[in-house]
């Protein structure tokens, strides 16, 4: 259902047909480059090195007899591994399936029972979840452990070149399930010609080149880490450093010794460094070879985004994307044109804010996010109806509410199914968000809706105080008033110590809405 062109346009010099020629050709052009760096245990890979792990862990599929169009599901934590494995899975013609490892065990059997997966690449420490399923896992023929690479794929190390394998732009090369939020996960399917294409876009947008080194924090089982600190700089020939984990106490501290050049991040992620480092940047650490933080998953609010680019020194370049997207659509130019509060302009795709009946709105006027390119999803795994209704009149629905400025800079309101309607009147929770983070004893906050018998639903607010602060609900409503029209403002208050959040930073509304009714 994808409904673009793919493939360089005319006067563009030719790029790979796939993910498996994209490495080899890297590897070819820059043998003893380093590609790959692990933060966990000091590896690291040179583009040769790399491109033998993969073609032998490859080996080790092909040994389980995984072979081109079967789905393979990974369970790791953050690590080289994982990089290696999601290859080894495109070198074949397999589809890679990253399995979020914060699931449990039901929702695990879930994605791999409904993406039909042959064979599981597993890391020990999540295997226990798996064994509790594993007479359910109807398709699984193989689990494989896979903590260390070298170690599962000793028996394959040859000089003999892989089997060859026939892979075009639009064959499948991820299965990705959607969070979920919304009604039971969806497994996308993102071609090689999707990850190349978001890839290059990103790119040419960030003006990446062999000269930048990007850290993975955020969880490989998303693609924010996959499509933008990992395929993107294979494409632009420069290097990429793994982390298990985003760690606030340690992170300035690998930006300087790695050399860091940007990261991917979510807002959560910003507040937790503001909160850390109080005094900015630690002494002594070397930070200015940054260029900026990439942040997307959730919008920034203003207000942290002004104090950590102050603090640290640091752009931030919002960008707005999903999995069906591959993963970024938009991003702000990282240069003077930046605007804080838009999720940025096109890098590649169409893009368009329409009404209920799919006519283009007016420039300012609100409505729902469209895209069409080439980084768009080929469609849902068997699920013709939810490709069909998402893909409608020619363009892919988001279900996001916007709009777009008259310089075309972007602006994403809320999600349409957050929307809260108060007697007849809208509401978005993000405007309301970003007048609780202007609190000067509010650290997190996120608004929901709550059924009300009089107006339908009214508006509840969720916040957690810095440390040693003190607030009142009386005090965090009257701050709204003073801001916010009477309608919008938060009836009801609930200090809570953490705010639920998927691995992405997206707020995990029907949590708080469980809490609210716990409460």
């Amino acid at each position: 259902m994808n409904q673009s062109e793919n493939g360089p346009q005319a006067g563009q010099k030719a790029e790979p047909l796939n993910l498996r020629e994209l490495l080899e050709t890297r590897a070819a052009a820059k043998p003893d480059e380093t590609f790959l760096f692990s933060e966990a245990d000091g590896r690291r890979f040179t583009y040769t090195e790399f491109d033998r792990a993969v073609d032998r862990a490859a080996r080790l599929l092909i040994s389980r007899g995984i072979e081109k169009g079967d789905r393979v599901s990974l369970l790791m934590p953050n690590s080289a591994e994982y990089i290696i494995a999601y290859f080894a899975c495109f070198k074949l013609g397999a589809l890679a399936g990253p399995v979020n490892s914060l699931l449990k065990s039901q929702e695990i059997a879930f994605v791999i029972n409904n993406s039909e997966a042959k064979a599981l690449l597993v890391h020990a420490d999540f295997k226990p979840r798996v064994d509790e399923i594993l007479d359910e896992l109807q398709s699984l023929k193989h689990v494989i452990e896979f903590d260390d690479e070298a170690e599962a794929t000793a028996e394959f190390v040859t000089d003999e070149p892989l089997p060859p394998v026939s892979i075009e732009r639009d064959d499948e090369a991820i299965i990705i399930y959607t969070s979920g939020t919304t009604g039971k996960p969806k497994g996308c399917l993102l071609t090689h010609g999707n990850l190349i294409a978001n890839a290059r876009q990103i790119s040419e947008w960030l003006k990446f080149t062999e000269h930048d080194r990007l850290l993975t924090i955020m969880p490989l089982f998303h693609m924010n880490a996959v499509s933008v600190t990992t395929m993107t700089p294979l494409y632009a020939g420069g290097s990429t450093v793994v982390s298990p984990r985003f760690s606030a106490s340690r992170f300035w501290q690998i930006i300087s010794d790695y050399k860091i050049t940007s990261f991917g991040s979510v807002a959560t992620m910003l507040s937790m460094l503001l909160e850390t480092y109080p005094e900015g940047v630690p002494e002594g650490l070397q930070t200015s070879q940054l260029r900026f933080a990439m942040c997307g998953s959730a919008p920034v609010p203003a207000e942290v985004m002004k104090r950590f680019e102050e603090r640290f020194n640091c752009l931030v370049i919002e960008g707005y994307g999903l999995s069906e997207s591959t993963c970024r659509s938009t991003f702000n130019p990282p240069d003077e044109r930046r605007r804080p509060g838009s999720c940025g302009m096109p890098i590649g795709n169409e893009m368009r804010v329409v009404d209920d009946d799919d006519n283009e709105v007016p420039v300012g006027s609100l409505g729902e996010i469209v895209l069409r390119g080439e980084n768009i999803l080929k469609g849902y795994y068997k699920n013709e109806e939810a490709t069909t209704r998402a893909f409608r009149n020619g363009w892919f629905h988001t279900g996001d509410v916007g709009y777009r400025d008259s310089e075309g800079f972007f602006y994403i309101v809320d999600r349409k199914s957050d929307m809260i309607i108060r007697g007849g009147e809208n509401i978005y929770p993000r405007e309301i968000d970003e007048v609780l983070y202007q609190h000067p004893s509010v650290a997190a906050a996120a608004t929901i809706g709550i059924p009300n018998q009089l107006y339908g639903e009214e508006v509840a607010a969720f916040v957690i105080l810095k440390e040693g602060a003190e607030a009142s609900e009386e005090d965090i409503i009257n701050f709204c008033r003073e801001r916010l029209a009477d309608y919008k403002c938060p009836k009801t208050v609930r200090f809570v110590k953490d705010i639920p959040k998927g691995p992405t930073g997206k707020l995990l509304k029907r949590e708080l809405a469980r809490l609210y009714a716990e409460s």
